[in-house]
């Protein structure tokens, strides 16, 4: 290899892993308005998480793959968020500002990796936000008699050819509009949109109390010891062959906790508001927390109460709560079901498209997008064009995909992020001035390719297969005996960087473990995803990767980066 060739790519390798610096003096600088309090993210984050987990999960997580078990589902998947909430939380604390993971991979990472991970949550917010307002028009549906989808069907049948079943069969212009209107909220003001957010959460959590109140006057614990003679009586699909709290056994429960892990998104919204929060070192670590805890306790309670109430097997998975508290004769709590499925989605949507203008936002600051993401407005003091443009994208998408596929797109975009995160605690906490990054990226990347094949291992042999090969097995405690050795050995043998230059900051505990098994939770998840699903997460790259390599990387350089132009 010649000279220039090995000087061009030792260039290029610099440019792609560049980094982002910030200190204590300028941790805290920003020029947006900060007016959130702890209350006021909590309920951001229980707002943009409480949703169609309680109103749309719950009933077909427990009909179809966990019966009453379903509540060991959602512990579950709350006990996996929760890992990657408090790896959020110390770099919250840490880099209070707008962006959230894509920052943390800017600073801790490289150029490269924070544009994969702020396209990634750019696709999560836009997504999440479509998703949030196609289950609103879906809930509101489901209680009208499905009047509003007949007529959308009847008059608004999508009018292009359908590749790969990716879009609707009709245009949701519910959701369309109802996306429109909550931008227009969001663009008036930080503050102004947070009442409105801590309203409907309100009146959604009220709604859930009522809900779990007046179920408990309704239970009959025979739900949850159904024989199977019952469940054949009854025609129900046995496939794990076992009566009682697990129909399903603990496996149609892990795979309930694959589903419900996608009802905790939403949490690292708190983390996106860093630059307007009033004291965001004490502030995000305390209301991340506090949205995971609530939240997984919410769905726990609202599943017992479902599963109480009704048989599993005869949940009405369209309908769930309404239809199970007018069999039992409480068909008032249905006023109260559909105020909570109202305000419950609208402050997801709230919730997805708060985060999105900031993240957009800051990576135009930083020059890896168009300027015109920028602008702040001097009358509201927020990023105006990110959350118009932002907000009519979701809209968009609202209006041609369905709720499968946008769910499954937002699954992707999320667990890219989380992972990153988890990434970044580890380079954090273990790099040193001494420490050369190629060493250390190299042990982090042969951890990662060990999980991954761990991962495929349990989704490919051991979940697919009554019979386990003891070949196969033998493999998988071999990979994880060499899995943690080289945990043990390139990590927990070594002092971690703890650093007091920005403050007193939130830790997260148990590292490095925490932070990889974080990494496999979100690996194995990304794994299960569909193939189609993958299809449409390359094509998303491929966009995002010819706006960084034609424009973002020489912006970068330009804004940040002088000394590599």
């Amino acid at each position: 290899m010649s000279i220039e060739n090995n000087n061009f790519i030792q260039r290029t390798l610099a440019v792609l892993s560049r980094r982002k610096r910030i200190t204590a003096a300028n941790a805290l600088h920003s020029q947006l308005r900060r007016c959130l309090t702890v209350i006021d993210l909590t309920t951001l984050g229980i707002g943009s998480t409480l949703g169609a987990g309680i109103y749309i999960l719950a009933g077909t997580v427990a009909r179809d793959l966990a019966g009453p078990g379903v509540i060991l589902s959602f512990l579950i998947a709350g006990i996996a968020s929760l890992f990657s909430g408090l790896c959020y939380a110390e770099l919250g604390s840490k880099y209070p500002r707008a962006g959230s993971a894509y920052v943390y991979s800017y600073i801790i990472i490289g150029e490269l990796a924070a544009f994969i991970t702020g396209w990634n949550l750019i696709l999560e917010y836009i997504v999440g936000a479509a998703s949030a307002a196609r289950a609103w028009t879906s809930s509101v549906d489901s209680i009208i008699n499905f009047r509003m989808s007949l007529f959308f069907q009847t008059n608004f049948p999508f009018p292009f050819p359908n590749p790969f079943d990716m879009f609707a069969p009709y245009m949701d212009i519910g959701a369309f509009g109802l996306t429109l209107i909550t931008t227009m909220i969001l663009a008036i003001g930080v503050k102004e949109s947070s009442r409105t957010n801590n309203f409907c959460t309100l009146v959604n959590l009220i709604s859930v109390a009522i809900i779990i109140i007046s179920g408990l006057f309704k239970v009959n614990t025979d739900n949850w010891h159904i024989s199977m003679n019952e469940m054949k009586l009854n025609k129900t699909i046995i496939r794990a062959g076992t009566g009682g709290f697990l129909p399903y056994s603990f496996s149609g429960v892990l795979s309930g906790a694959a589903t419900c892990f996608y009802a905790f998104v939403g949490f690292d919204l708190v983390a996106t508001t860093g630059e307007e929060t009033e004291n965001p070192r004490r502030a995000i670590p305390i209301s991340i927390c506090l949205v995971l805890f609530i939240c997984c306790f919410v769905y726990c309670a609202v599943s017992a109460v479902l599963t109480l109430i009704v048989p599993y097997y005869s949940i009405r998975v369209d309908a769930s709560l309404p239809d199970a508290f007018d069999r039992v004769g409480l068909s008032h709590v249905k006023i109260a079901i559909t105020l909570g499925a109202v305000t419950g989605l609208t402050s997801s949507i709230i919730g997805s498209l708060f985060p999105l203008p900031r993240v957009l936002y800051s990576m135009a600051s930083d020059g890896l997008l168009f300027p015109i993401f920028s602008k702040v407005s001097n009358r509201s003091h927020t990023p105006i064009y990110s959350t118009l443009i932002g907000g009519f994208l979701a809209a968009v998408m609202a209006l041609v995909f369905d709720l499968l596929t946008l769910v499954e797109m937002l699954s992707i975009g999320t667990l890219i992020a989380y992972t990153q995160v988890a990434l970044a605690v580890l380079i954090s906490r273990y790099e040193t001035i001494d420490d050369t990054s190629y060493e250390l990226t190299k042990n982090i990347s042969s951890i990662i390719v060990i999980i991954i094949i761990l991962c495929f291992i349990s989704i490919y042999s051991f979940e697919q297969h009554d019979y386990i090969d003891p070949l196969i097995l033998l493999i998988f405690l071999f990979l994880l005996y060499i899995l943690i050795n080289m945990v043990y050995k390139n990590f927990c043998n070594r002092k971690q960087n703890i650093s007091d230059e920005l403050g007193n900051i939130f830790l997260t505990p148990f590292v490095p473990w925490l932070p990889i098994f974080s990494i496999f939770c979100n690996i194995y998840l990304m794994l299960k995803l569909s193939f189609i699903t993958w299809i449409r997460f390359i094509l998303w790259m491929i966009i995002g990767f010819s706006i960084y390599f034609f424009y973002g990387m020489q912006q970068a350089g330009k804004y940040l980066f002088p000394v590599f132009i």
